[in-house]
């Protein structure tokens, strides 16, 4: 599940903020921290513990970082030294995949960026260093902004990095759109270089941090980001399934919006299919679920791609959101049903429903090929 910066979500009740950043994992951090001369750790904790409540996860990096630094040389110099001193053991480099590290680890990053902006060089050092036993997405960005040549330079060599870690970081520290993360001044387009050769990366990790980025990019220069994948596939330096992997994963977005460059990428192509829609509750209230059904059928054997489109109705317009049906091949003459049970719930975060007709549109790789209706009625009492 998805949670935004203030650590909350995951059922009622629950705080991440509250399971990353407590007493045991300050005590952790203390405990690190004690390796560095005149901290003491019985004081961090007195300090910073008490102070958790009522922040969120972001606010809790920040606070931990101001105790932090209330014991912590004011000079970069011997600031940096002691960051350096009380890293953790790196991670297990021989692994690829699902190895984040801890989020208190993201303390080092906030205090480089915090004292360590004129001092690049040195900061850079730090960063690739911290980035190995947890992710400096969000704080290499600002010396991107501010040192643009130095650090797309190390970025450079960091691509080739023999840790994962590090590699993923040139990826995932680009990325246009980085949730919850500052944005970055370059053009999006430079770092499409780094991907290059982060996409024949051996480690899902870093992979997926690939796919991502070409997502982001899908939205701003879609043709460039099919011509790359498509560039990508040719040069078969990667694993042909992964990379089939990479595809979808970066295409997601594209095929969403109907993108027939990016559906003709992933082999679906546009063809002659007959499609017939069948909604099976045309009354439904608000909280129970829309069910219908569809049949496709084409004149070849065809791999098709279905989605669908609820348009809802709302008091100033309409909106439309789309949805998954199902992906597969179509045997030549053979008609293909699929039925969909949505529920339509009333409490959406994103969206609010309206009694009143809505739409149902479906989509055959891209192309809209049936559409119907039916009427929400306001939810039992």
């Amino acid at each position: 599940m998805a949670r935004g910066p203030d650590g909350k979500g995951g059922g009622a009740g629950f705080s991440l903020a509250d399971q990353l950043f407590n007493a045991d994992s300050l005590a952790d951090l203390a405990g690190e921290f004690s390796v560095v001369t005149g901290f003491d750790p019985d004081r961090f904790l007195a300090d910073c513990v008490p102070g958790l409540s009522g922040r969120g996860l972001l606010e809790r990096l920040d606070w931990m970082a101001d105790c932090l630094e209330a014991q912590l040389p004011s000079g970069f110099d011997a600031m940096s030294e002691a960051l350096e001193a009380a890293l953790p053991p790196a991670l297990d480099p021989a692994l690829t995949d699902d190895d984040f590290g801890r989020f208190i680890h993201a303390v080092h990053g906030i205090l480089i960026v915090r004292h360590g902006m004129e001092d690049p060089d040195r900061s850079l050092d730090l960063l690739h260093a911290a980035t190995r036993r947890f992710s400096m997405e969000f704080y290499i960005r600002p010396f991107l902004n501010r040192w643009p040549d130095l650090t797309l330079a190390r970025l450079h060599d960091w691509a080739r990095d023999d840790n994962y870690h590090v590699r993923r970081l040139v990826s995932e520290g680009t990325r246009p759109r980085l949730p919850w993360a500052r944005n970055i001044d370059i053009d999006p387009a430079v770092p499409l270089d780094f991907l290059d050769v982060l996409h024949a990366d051996p480690t899902r990790y870093v992979t997926r941090s690939v796919a991502n980025h070409m997502n982001d990019l899908s939205k701003v220069m879609p043709d460039e980001v099919v011509t790359r994948l498509a560039r990508w596939q040719a040069e078969e330096r990667q694993d042909p399934a992964e990379m089939a992997w990479i595809t979808r994963h970066a295409l997601r977005t594209a095929v969403k919006r109907g993108e027939r460059a990016a559906l003709d990428l992933l082999g679906y192509r546009a063809g002659d299919v007959t499609t017939r829609l069948e909604i099976l509750t045309p009354k439904v209230r608000i909280r129970d679920a829309l069910r219908f059904a569809v049949e496709v059928e084409a004149d070849e054997a065809l791999p098709v791609l279905v989605d669908y489109r609820l348009r809802f109705s709302r008091p100033g317009g309409s909106a439309e959101k789309v949805f998954k049906l199902k992906s597969g091949k179509l045997a030549r003459g053979r008609a293909t049903r699929f039925e969909k049970r949505h529920l339509l719930k009333g409490n959406a975060t994103t969206y609010r429903l309206h009694p009143g007709e809505h739409g149902v549109v479906v989509q055959v790789n891209g192309t809209d090929v049936a559409e119907g209706t039916f009427d929400l009625l306001p939810a039992a009492e």
